[in-house]
């Protein structure tokens, strides 16, 4: 697995609890995972549906959790969007309550992307699963 990876993470239903147009409650370890994944030298991506004063409420409600992403809705910060081309962005992982199966639980996603070397067991087989083998 690469050192540093670009991480796309959906809200509603993926940080949070689905209340749309409303925020919902903080899924359960979600900011924790997020944040450690960041300090470990991660890119976050908000990749949302959101938009206007819902995507502010949105990333307003992250950053009072201590999260402040790389970009929003965007491949990087400075990154125009350019509606003639496809919305999908570059990144090596997206993280979406809509994947085949669900979402896992944020322990076990955080697991599967840390870079932390905790435990001989990850040391010794390589991970597979929802996000691909590594």
């Amino acid at each position: 697995m690469p050192n540093s990876l670009s991480i796309a993470v959906d809200f509603d239903g993926t940080i949070v609890e689905n209340r749309f147009p409303e925020i919902g409650k903080p899924i359960l370890f979600a900011f924790e995972s997020l944040r450690k994944l960041q300090e470990e030298g991660h890119r976050l991506i908000l990749w949302t549906y959101r938009s206007g004063r819902r995507l502010d409420e949105a990333v307003d409600f992250c950053e009072k959790n201590g999260l402040k992403f790389y970009a929003i809705n965007k491949s990087y910060p400075e990154e125009d969007y350019d509606e003639t081309i496809s919305r999908k962005i570059l990144a090596d992982i997206f993280i979406d309550d809509r994947n085949i199966g669900g979402l896992k639980g944020w322990g076990e996603v955080f697991q599967m992307l840390s870079t932390e070397k905790t435990g001989t067991e990850k040391n010794k087989k390589k991970r597979s699963g929802l996000f691909g083998r590594f």
